[in-house]
């Protein structure tokens, strides 16, 4: 690290003060990155955004990251200098605290055990012009395991296309540079209705946002900059052909953001379909989106904040239901965060019900597990981020399926606009239960999460194979498609 060259040069770089010993100590500030909207009708929005981002950098601390070596007398110091109280976190770390920063690290060919590279989904092929495959079969792309490349290859394929009149999507958080952005705007120029929703209040990518926001607005780009009072983070793409090309429209309905950088780390699933009920209910959704929240009834998509509560809380309760008249009851979940505890209390009384229930949650979590023996929670750290949704109910064993962008916290069904979408497509539910269970039976990075927060490592049984997740799962989306082996 840098930081170790200069810890070993210290005395060179202040020799003038003629120390006798010299020590550093490495300390991270984390501000209040809340940007606070005041309503001023003589500001726009960017404007307000832009102020904010400014205040941003002079926001109360929140979280204080110090080297856990460091004197007790350095840390009172700091601690009264910089304006931290007691309601702030303060943490004792390691040395280092910027561990993203080697996201940015150079590729080497060292000979040391990395995943392999994404591999190419068996229906997509290169030669062969993906529309057409949709049209054909419904299709989920799992990232990093499958490539980007073929979300963006049907992107390319509809702007030049003279078959598709117009292209409509969510964006939250893109590459830098975006290709998804360059394909909007070669669709713009050749003559598509283009429309893209830019959230621009995705945190600590707002400038970024804004900058793509201004230049798709200069190629002609229809831009909405969100919903007043709401988040825009649903990621959903709708594609639409004129009537005489006799195709079905296509709807893109992700986990992940439409960004090619992130899909390389990041596990997330894209569901990409003709099914004409969710297309119907696609169109709605921008439809929403552009008219100011115009209420829209959804029969098939879990919309929040309109529907998506609701139909959650029915689930389970239709699971609880089952369970006491001793049918089959499950859920699973594979989530980021959990922390909604009107969905929680539900889940309580599933559990003491007789529901078993799984879950696989990476970041936040507010359930006491060890309470309810039907409750199992792991979590799992690896090469990859864990970023995709599922969810899974039993429904007397005729599973309902659901992916999407929406995590199980007051903001995600109550101040955003997210989209779960079902599958229909049989195939394609047994490929995310696999999904499922490939994650659930990790034995090498999973670990319990108790009420303890011990965090135990998942110990292998006698006799069981070690199985890394993470790994194996490319053999998973391999044997979806036996060809592909």
């Amino acid at each position: 690290f840098l930081d170790d060259i200069i810890r070993a040069n210290l005395m060179n770089i202040f020799y003038q003060f003629s120390p006798e010993k010299m020590e550093a100590y490495t300390i991270k500030i984390t501000r209040d990155a809340e940007l606070d909207i005041i309503d001023n009708i003589q500001e726009n929005y960017i404007d307000k955004i832009l102020k904010g981002l400014q205040l941003r950098k002079s926001a109360d601390p929140v979280r204080f990251i110090f080297d856990a070596d460091m004197p007790p007398s350095m840390l009172k110091l700091l601690i009264k200098k910089l304006n931290i109280d007691k309601e702030d976190t303060t943490i004792p770390g390691e040395r280092y605290h910027n561990f993203k920063d080697l996201l940015e690290f150079p590729k080497f060919n060292l000979p040391i055990t990395l995943p392999p590279s994404p591999i190419q989904h068996p229906l997509i092929n290169i030669k062969e012009p993906i529309i057409e495959k949709v049209q054909e079969n419904d299709i989920l792309l799992h990232f990093p395991y499958h490539s980007f490349n073929h979300f963006i290859d049907l992107l390319r394929e509809a702007s030049i296309s003279p078959l598709v009149k117009s292209i409509s999507i969510t964006l939250y958080r893109l590459a830098n540079p975006s290709s998804v952005v360059n394909a909007l705007i070669n669709a713009s120029k050749n003559g598509k209705n283009v429309t893209a929703f830019m959230e621009i209040q995705a945190r600590f990518d707002e400038k970024n946002n804004i900058n793509y926001a201004n230049k798709l607005t200069d190629e002609n780009v229809k831009v909405f900059l969100g919903v007043p009072g709401f988040k825009v983070h649903a990621k959903i793409c709708f594609i639409e052909f004129h009537k005489k090309a006799n195709l079905k429209d296509i709807v893109c309905i992700s986990s992940g953001n439409f960004n090619g950088q992130t899909a390389r780390f990041y596990t997330d699933l894209m569901l990409i379909t003709t099914n004409k009920k969710l297309i119907k209910e696609g169109k709605q959704f921008f439809e929403i989106l552009k008219n100011n929240f115009n209420r829209q009834y959804f029969l098939h998509l879990l919309v929040s904040p309109i529907n998506m509560r609701q139909k959650i809380e029915r689930l389970i309760k239709n699971e609880i239901k089952n369970a006491q008249k001793k049918k089959p009851a499950y859920i699973d979940i594979k989530l980021n965060n959990l922390t909604d505890f009107k969905i929680i209390e539900l889940l309580y009384k599933a559990a003491e019900a007789g529901v078993k229930i799984r879950i696989n949650v990476r970041a936040m979590f507010s359930i006491a597990s060890l309470k309810h023996k039907n409750i199992e929670i792991k979590a799992i750290v690896d090469n990859y981020l864990g970023h995709s949704r599922i969810f899974i109910f039993c429904n007397d064993e005729q599973p309902k399926y659901f992916i999407g962008s929406a995590d199980l916290m007051p903001r995600n069904l109550d101040k955003r606009f997210e989209v779960l979408a079902p599958i229909y497509d049989e195939h394609i539910q047994h490929q995310i239960k696999a999904i499922f269970e490939c994650s659930w039976n990790d034995n090498v990075k999973a670990r319990v999460v108790d009420y303890q927060l011990s965090n135990e490592i998942v110990h292998k049984k006698d006799n069981e194979p070690t199985f890394r997740s993470q790994f194996e799962m490319y053999n998973v989306c391999k044997s979806f498609y036996p060809q592909n082996k």
